[in-house]
């Protein structure tokens, strides 16, 4: 990389020259218009290397670590061989055997920790193989840095702080995020910050300075956010006298580079934010433009085209790389809640452009994250009125899963506790333990500031300048159920209430001690009098706690006392950091520590795979269960019995011996008892007073959900106080695979219907029984030529006298003899399948949008793309063979029925707007609202006999066998990597099989 790019590094052959300062503040005074950052100087403070002479150094204790013993001496350490296969072909796509971790430590999480993390070229000398390296490389570049700008009091108390560092690493008690894995001892770039938020102004240069900044960002694989509301709308002119782009336009390159630069990055796919104030005159077009790109994903999907996503033809769709917010005021919601109007200003001298109902747009904007989940909301006011440093600038822009929330041009570097470490065997929580690890990791997050390199020395000077880190936890979830507590219920929010308090009020008391240390961040002195308020804040909302059992009145009684006694620390010294903790998504560093939970998430589901050593999975039910259990009180007969029933049914209904009481402290993010979205809503409200940024989660909502829901969540999460929120509605995306709408086999039916469902289930039992049912000598068949992207062959298609597909033959034109001969066994598996009862669907819905080459363009006017021949076959096999209604779950369409389609959708909206004018005319009636009924009943013990009898599908993932029980497909994606579906990690996906995530950690 060409020296100045990354700021404050000098380069040397081996990559070990130290960062030339620390927190000396800026060079001169930075001016940016609008409503960022307007100036932003050093304060007139010194180098942390000379404020550190000040005060006496840091006296480190043990708490995890024995004198006289190193860590890796208390483990037992083997050797494993980590093989990562392609899941389309089975090819080796990763290999490095004998590697070294603790024997406690899963198969799962050493094989993310290798594949991800092992820095150096496989099959080299220079490759890392071991545990050990990969600490020591991190925690080794800490110490160096601690002692020398002046953390630590002795070389006694550096060597404790690397020990205990350490120990707490090698037994995931916490992980750094993961570029500190990627980058930190290593001779490319130190960057530390997972987080970033840039600006843009309306010029030319700074729009495509902003191009720059995020590739470049995206390049190391992180991700940024950026708030476009200074640029100026479509409904203003330029100096020129024409009229400007507006910012919409300006997304659709910004766009096209993130789409270009994600698929080349050597260690995640980058993401990124974009936000529009609701003031802005363009902020109707901004807010519906994802979902009209939904629809002509629909529309190409519907014509042939090749929309899963990677897919050949999606990048055809626009604004698919970011995540969309749009910023919202209080004035704006009140506005909606009276019913009254909202002015629309003018970026230029904010004169109103024009002068709206608050209430449509508000749903025009619930609408739109209904067809699409887009866009999200951020709470302006409450943002701001949390801010630390309004004398600097307002917050206007956020990371992309909306975490990190502070000034532009700035980041923030991520570590995360693993809860289930602090619980003890009785149920109790260690609190000592836990404060103690607090002061021990944001510690070390802060002196990674001192050696960090960052993207541009915009970045650079404001972290330095004000030292924003991002403290947070996993596996709360698991935790709460563990407890025996329900995640949705005062009990359970109490508790994370608690922890949270403790954790951030802990961090900004050893912030305040650093202070005194090694000084106050650069921009304290202006911000002295804002900063203190917010504490307060803090310390009241404590106060405010309503603990429920004796776990949490400790806690919040120790949190009690964090805050006040960092309070008067503060008082006297400043702070060290503006800023101290987030919740991020913890996907890739959660599966690291083996979370069964991540970030502030519940369970996704009680059942997981779990892989073993020497390759393969095994279902098991989530080891939370157990220890739940035991904590309810029940014996370990009864324990035994619950969890068998669990394996099988993938819920706790009915479960032998479990009180109906205690069903909720087992209810998941999905699954038979899912949590509702409200109880998502209020846990994200009971936390967020204890976060200094904010809270990455997405509010998962049912399919059935309607438009007036969304409504109330988002007014809702205003209410609550809450910062930012998104919200995603099942099968909401045509885009992702396997996110087509599906039956619910679940679905309530009337009580008349029960006898028919219940014959008509059987029947279809006793059809496809595994007995072959062979094809007359005489059948009727036909036989199609066909060319999927240049190749040629014959599919011959034989079928029962009562028009049921029993056999089919392929051949290839211009092939070897094994191509042909893999091309009749393949031909003679499928046909006996047909015969012994398999339905045409399953093998449609398994074969179709299989991605190798042969592929593109054919001639079959029916299937204009297809992915492989594979794909070709079973699409054509299903225009020909399978019912309507069967298709159409499937997606797959004539060209008359998609042009049908298209036609009946045109007219539907042509009426649809003419009802809307004549509506707009006509005087308003108000009726009262009628009463909503519930769904009938789960009925009829024979369904579930006969659902159970059913043979199950095979499942490859925990989020696939969540489908195999619910009976739908999850909105999940593919993972980019190893072809896993991904589980959601926040507002985030992450992979279980190879760690590949979509955002932050």
């Amino acid at each position: 990389m060409e020296r100045g790019v990354w700021q404050g590094r000098a380069w040397s052959a081996d990559g070990c020259e130290r960062s030339a300062r620390c927190a000396d503040g800026l060079t001169g005074p930075r001016v940016v218009r609008g409503r960022g950052v307007d100036e932003m100087p050093g304060d007139g403070v010194t180098t942390s290397k000379s404020r550190s002479k000040a005060g006496a150094g840091l006296k480190v204790e043990r708490v995890w670590t024995t004198e006289g013993v190193h860590p890796y001496d208390e483990v037992t350490w083997e050797r494993r061989d980590v093989v990562m296969t392609n899941w389309r072909d089975g090819s080796i796509n990763f290999e490095q055997r004998g590697v070294e971790f603790p024997q406690d430590w899963s198969v799962n999480a050493a094989n993310i920790v290798t594949t991800k993390y092992f820095r150096g070229a496989v099959g080299t000398p220079e490759r890392e193989w071991s545990l050990r390296q990969l600490i020591d490389r991190v925690v080794a570049t800490y110490r160096t840095a601690g002692e020398e700008y002046g953390y630590f009091a002795t070389p006694a108390d550096a060597e404790i702080f690397a020990h205990e560092l350490t120990w707490m690493l090698l037994h995931q008690v916490f992980s750094f995020n993961s570029p500190v894995w990627f980058n930190v001892g290593t001779s490319s770039p130190q960057q530390v910050s997972a987080c970033f938020i840039l600006a843009v102004d309306d010029s030319m240069d700074s729009i495509l300075d902003w191009y720059k900044e995020e590739g470049l960002i995206f390049k190391g694989g992180s991700g940024s956010g950026v708030n476009l509301s200074r640029i100026r709308s479509s409904k203003e002119l330029l100096s020129s006298g024409g009229t400007a782009s507006g910012p919409v336009s300006f997304m659709r390159g910004a766009d096209a580079s993130a789409g270009t630069i994600k698929s080349g990055g050597a260690t995640r796919r980058a993401a990124k934010m974009v936000i529009l104030d609701v003031d802005h005159p363009d902020i109707e077009e901004f807010v519906v433009t994802k979902a009209r790109e939904e629809n002509k994903v629909r529309a190409l999907r519907d014509a042939g085209f090749d929309m899963d996503l990677g897919g050949a033809d999606i990048v055809s769709v626009q604004y698919q790389n970011a995540n969309n917010s749009v910023r919202v005021t209080d004035e704006f919601m009140a506005a909606v809640q009276s019913g009254g109007t909202f002015d629309l200003r003018g970026r230029l001298d904010g004169t109103v452009i024009d002068t709206i109902d608050a209430k449509p747009l508000f749903r025009t904007i619930s609408q739109a994250a209904w067809e699409c989940a887009d866009p999200g909301l951020q709470y302006d006011d409450t943002i701001n009125d949390w801010h630390t440093c309004p004398e600097t600038g307002r917050i206007t822009a956020s990371n992309p899963c909306s975490e990190y929330l502070h000034l532009d041009n700035s980041s923030c570097n991520l570590a995360s506790l693993n809860l289930m470490r602090f619980l003890r065997a009785d149920g109790g929580f260690e609190v000592a333990k836990f404060v103690r690890s607090v002061e021990l990791v944001i510690t070390a997050m802060d002196i990674s500031i001192c050696f960090a390199d960052f993207p541009t020395e915009k970045i650079g000077a404001t972290t330095r300048a004000y030292r924003q880190l991002g403290i947070g936890y996993a596996n709360l979830g698991a935790l709460l159920m563990a407890s025996g507590l329900p995640y949705s219920s005062d009990q359970g929010r109490s508790l994370a209430a608690a922890i949270t308090s403790l954790m951030t009020g802990t961090a900004y008391r050893r912030s305040a001690e650093l202070a005194g240390i090694v000084g106050a961040y650069d921009g304290y002195a202006r911000n002295a009098e804002p900063h203190k308020r917010v504490m307060r804040k803090h310390a009241a909302a404590n106060d405010e706690i309503k603990p429920s059992g004796t776990v949490a009145t400790a806690v919040q009684r120790e949190a009690t006392r964090q805050w006040s006694l960092g309070n008067k620390i503060g008082d006297r010294n400043g702070w060290r950091n503006s800023q101290a903790s987030v919740l991020a998504p913890t996907g890739t560093i959660g599966l690291m520590m083996d979370c069964d939970t991540t970030g502030v998430e519940p369970d996704l589901a009680l059942v997981k795979f779990k892989k073993l050593v020497g390759g393969g999975s095994m279902q098991i039910v989530n080891q939370t269960v157990p220890r739940a259990l035991r904590s309810l009180g029940y014996p370990e007969e009864q324990v035994e019995a619950i969890v068998e029933h669990i394996a099988e049914h993938g819920h706790v209904v009915d479960a032998p011996g479990l009180k109906p009481e205690h069903y909720a402290v087992f209810d998941c993010a999905m699954g038979e008892r899912s949590i509702a979205p409200m109880g998502h809503v209020r846990m994200m409200a009971a936390v967020q007073p204890f976060i200094s940024g904010a809270i990455s989660k997405t509010v998962n909502m049912p399919e059935q959900a309607t438009v007036e829901d969304v409504e109330k969540i988002y007014f809702e999460g205003w209410r609550l106080g809450l910062k930012a929120l998104a919200i995603y509605r099942d099968n909401c995306k045509v885009g992702q695979p396997l996110s087509v709408a599906k039956k619910d086999r679940n679905a309530a039916v009337s009580v008349e219907s029960v006898p028919a469902a219940v014959e008509k289930v059987v029947e279809k039992v006793v059809e496809y029984r595994p007995v072959r049912k062979r094809l007359p000598k005489k059948r009727p068949s036909e036989t199609i030529s066909f060319s999927v992207g240049g190749a040629e062959g014959y599919l011959t298609s034989s079928s029962y006298p009562d028009d049921g597909l029993g056999e089919v033959f392929l051949k290839m034109s211009k092939q070897g003899s094994t191509l042909a001969g893999v091309m009749d066994a393949f031909s003679v598996a499928i046909s006996i399948g047909l015969q012994h009862g398999v339905p045409l669907e399953t093998y449609v819905s398994k074969f179709t949008n299989m991605r190798f080459e042969p592929a593109g363009m054919t001639d079959d006017p029916d299937v204009r793309m297809a992915a492989s021949v594979m794909d070709y076959i079973f699409r054509r096999l299903a225009l020909d063979f399978l019912p309507y209604e069967r298709r159409a779950e499937l997606g797959i369409f004539t060209a008359k029925e998609r042009a049908a389609q298209l036609a009946a959708e045109a007219e539907v909206e042509a009426n649809t707007a003419d009802l809307t004018a004549m509506a707009s005319s006509a005087p308003v009636e108000t009726r009262p609202e009628e009463p909503k009924t519930g769904p009938v009943a789960q009925p009829a013990q024979e369904l579930r006999d006969v659902a159970a009898a059913l043979p199950a599908p095979s499942v490859g993932s925990s989020t696939e066998l969540l489908e195999a029980v619910i009976g739908k497909a999850a909105d999940a994606p593919l993972c980019f990597t190893c072809g896993t579906k991904m589980r959601p990690a926040g507002s985030c996906y992450v992979c279980e099989g190879c760690g590949s995530t979509s955002g932050c950690s």
